[in-house]
C-alpha cells in the first residue's frame, strides 16, 4: 500500500513537471509582452497552490516548489520557452540568492555556534541540567515557549535560537520535534507581532507612516495589539494546550510515537555526539546570551542608534525605537552573529573544550546543517517572485475594495480572512499587510475604532497566513530551529493553526459590531478556552 502511494505521488509530479517543461517547448514565438495576460487574475495563485498541494501530497518540498516556480514562470512569460527559463534562473533563483544572502550567511553562522556549543558539550549540559529542573512535559513545552515570548527582538532570530536551546530540553522528555517545531513557529511570528520593539513592529510603522490614520505609524500598531485575536488566541491555545495535555491531529501520532519509541522525528543530518563531557550549562548559555546581545545591538547600530555616521543612513541617534525602524535584519543578525562566533570560538579554545583546528572543523558542519533550510528559502522566495509578477498583490486589492461597499461591519472578518489566503499562498506577512494596510486605511474613518480593529485584522491574518504557509521564512526557520522535516512540520501543526484562526475569525465578527477591547477580548479568550474544551472531550485518549 506505501509502495503505491509513493508510485502514485512520483507519478504526479513527474506529469506536472512535464507538462511545465513541455508546453512552453510547444508554444509559437518568444515575443513576450510586458505584462502577461494573466496578470492582475485569480490565475495569479496558481503557482503557490500547486507548490502547496504537491508538497503535502508527495510529502517533498524541494521539487514541489520548484514546480511551482516553473508554472508562475511559464504563465509570467505567457509559454515562450526561453523567457521562461530566464524568469526561473535569472530573475527567481537568482535574485533570491542575491536578494537573501545576509539571511543565508546568518544562517550558517548560527549553524556553526551551535555545532561549537555541541561540540564543547554544552548543550549535552544543559539537557541534563534541564532534565533535574524540568521534570514534566508540560514544564519543557512552557519553557520553550516562554523562552519564545523572550526573544520579541525578531521573528528569524527567535526560531533558531529557541531551537538551539530548547532541543536538549524537549528531547529529554520525549516531546517530538514536530510539536517542537510547532512551539517554536506558534510564538515567533505571534510575539514579534504584539511588540513595539521588533522587526515586526518597525515593519508595520514604516508602512503606515505617510498614511491618514490620525496617529502615528507605532501608535497604530500599539492600538492594534488588543485586537490582534490571532496572535493572543494563539499564546492562549499553547497555554492551554500544555495544562491540559491535549493533542490532536497529526502532532498526536507524533507525540505518542516519541512516548512510545523514543522515536522524535529528528532529522539525520543531526549530529548526536554529547560533544566534550567536560561542558558545563554556562558553555550554551553564555554563547546564546552573547548572541543576542550583539544581534541586538547590530540592530539598533545598522538602524543609526550610534548616529547617522554609522551607517550612512537616517540619523535615529538616541532613538532605540526609530533606529528599529530604520535597521535592516538581513545585514545587523550576520553583523551581530559574526562578533558572536569569533567570541564563541575564542571562549571554547580558552576553555580547552577544544583545539582551535576542531573548532574550525564545526564550521563546515554548520554549513551542512543549514543546507536544507537555505535551498527551501531560496525555492520560496523565487515562488514569492514569480506571484508577485503575476499581479496577486493587485488582484486582492480589487476585490478587496469591491467588497467595502456591502459588508461593512463583518469587514474586520472579512479583512482576516483575505489576509490569511494572501499571506498562505505568498508565503510573507510583511508583503500582505504592506498591500492591505493602506486599503484598511481608505476603507474605514479616521480615528474610529473600526480602523483600529481592520489594521488588527489585517495583521493577525498576515500572521496566520504566514504561520501555516509552507513557502512562509519564518515556518522554514521554524523548521530548521527544531530540526524537523519541514513538510511534517507544516502538515502537522495545520489543524492546530486553522483552530485558533476560526475562533479568531468569530472574535473579529463580533468585534466588528461591538468595537470595544474590554468585551471583544474577554469573549475571544473564552472562546479560545471553551473551545478547547469542547475539543479535549472529543478526542480519544491514548
Amino acid at each position: 500500500m506505501q509502495l503505491r502511494k509513493r508510485l502514485k505521488a512520483i507519478l504526479v509530479v513527474s506529469v506536472m513537471l512535464l507538462a511545465t517543461l513541455i508546453v512552453p517547448v510547444l508554444a509559437a514565438g518568444e515575443d513576450v509582452a510586458a505584462v502577461s495576460r494573466f496578470y492582475n487574475t485569480a490565475w495569479a495563485f496558481l503557482p503557490p497552490v500547486i507548490a502547496i498541494v504537491l508538497a503535502l501530497i508527495t510529502k517533498e518540498a524541494y521539487s514541489s516548489l520548484f514546480i511551482g516556480i516553473v508554472v508562475g514562470a511559464v504563465l509570467h512569460c505567457e509559454f515562450a520557452p526561453v523567457a521562461t527559463l530566464d524568469a526561473v534562473i535569472n530573475d527567481g533563483l537568482i535574485t533570491a540568492i542575491a536578494d537573501n544572502a545576509g539571511i543565508f550567511l546568518f544562517l550558517v553562522i548560527l549553524g556553526t555556534i551551535v555545532a561549537l556549543v555541541n561540540a564543547a558539550g554544552g548543550s549535552a549540559a544543559f539537557g541534563r541540567w534541564a532534565e533535574k529542573n524540568i521534570k514534566t512535559r508540560v514544564g519543557a513545552m512552557l519553557a520553550t515557549f516562554v523562552l519564545g515570548v523572550l526573544i520579541f527582538i525578531d521573528d528569524y532570530f527567535n526560531c533558531l535560537t529557541v531551537g538551539s536551546v530548547m532541543r536538549p530540553v524537549t528531547d529529554g522528555h520525549k516531546i517530538s520535534r514536530a510539536k517542537l517545531a510547532y512551539l517554536i513557529d506558534a510564538t515567533a511570528a505571534p510575539v514579534c507581532m504584539i511588540a513595539p520593539v521588533s522587526s515586526w513592529a518597525a515593519a508595520v510603522s514604516g508602512v503606515a507612516a505617510d498614511l491618514d490614520t490620525g496617529v502615528s505609524g507605532i501608535q497604530l500598531f500599539v492600538q492594534a495589539i488588543p485586537f490582534n485575536f490571532y496572535s493572543l488566541l494563539t499564546f492562549v491555545f499553547i497555554i492551554g494546550m500544555a495544562l491540559m495535555q491535549l493533542d490532536y491531529g497529526p502532532i498526536k501520532k507524533h507525540e505518542e510515537l516519541a512516548l512510545q519509541t523514543g522515536e522524535l522525528g529528528a532529522l539525520e543530518t543531526e549530529s548526536t555526539d554529547d560533544g566534550n563531557p567536560k561542558g558545563k550549562v554556562m558553555d550554551l548559555v553564555l554563547p546564546v546570551v552573547v548572541l543576542i546581545a550583539f544581534c541586538v545591538v547590530g540592530m539598533i547600530y545598522v538602524g543609526g542608534f550610534f548616529g547617522v555616521d554609522a551607517w550612512g543612513g537616517t540619523d535615529c541617534a538616541g532613538d532605540f525605537i526609530g533606529a528599529f525602524g530604520n535597521t535592516d535584519a538581513f545585514i545587523s543578525l550576520p553583523w551581530g552573529a559574526l562578533i558572536a562566533l569569533v567570541l564563541t570560538i575564542a571562549y571554547v579554545v580558552g576553555r580547552r573544550l577544544m583545539t582551535f583546528k576542531e573548532a574550525m572543523a564545526c564550521v563546515p558542519k554548520g554549513f551542512i546543517a543549514m543546507v536544507p533550510p537555505i535551498t527551501i528559502l531560496t525555492l520560496a522566495v523565487s515562488l514569492k517572485t514569480m506571484t508577485g509578477y503575476l499581479g496577486a498583490a493587485e488582484f486582492v486589492e480589487a476585490a478587496m475594495k469591491g467588497a467595502s461597499q456591502s459588508l461593512y461591519s463583518l469587514l474586520p472578518a472579512v479583512i482576516f480572512v483575505v489576509a490569511c489566503l494572501l499571506a498562505f499562498a505568498s508565503g510573507t506577512s510583511w508583503g500582505t499587510f504592506g498591500i492591505l494596510i493602506p486599503i484598511v486605511t481608505a476603507i474605514f474613518p479616521t480615528g474610529s475604532a473600526l480602523l483600529t480593529v481592520g489594521i488588527s485584522a489585517c495583521l493577525a491574518g498576515a500572521v496566520c497566513g504566514d504561520h501555516c504557509s509552507p513557502i512562509s521564512d519564518t515556518t522554514i526557520m521554524a523548521s530548521a530551529g527544531a530540526q524537523c522535516d519541514h513538510v511534517t512540520h507544516v502538515s502537522t501543526q495545520l489543524p492546530y493553526a486553522i483552530t485558533v484562526a476560526a475562533v479568531s475569525f468569530v472574535s473579529f465578527i463580533v468585534a466588528g459590531f461591538v468595537p470595544n477591547v474590554f468585551i471583544a477580548l474577554p469573549i475571544a479568550v473564552a472562546l479560545m478556552i471553551g473551545t478547547l474544551f469542547l475539543i479535549k472531550a472529543r478526542t480519544p485518549k491514548a
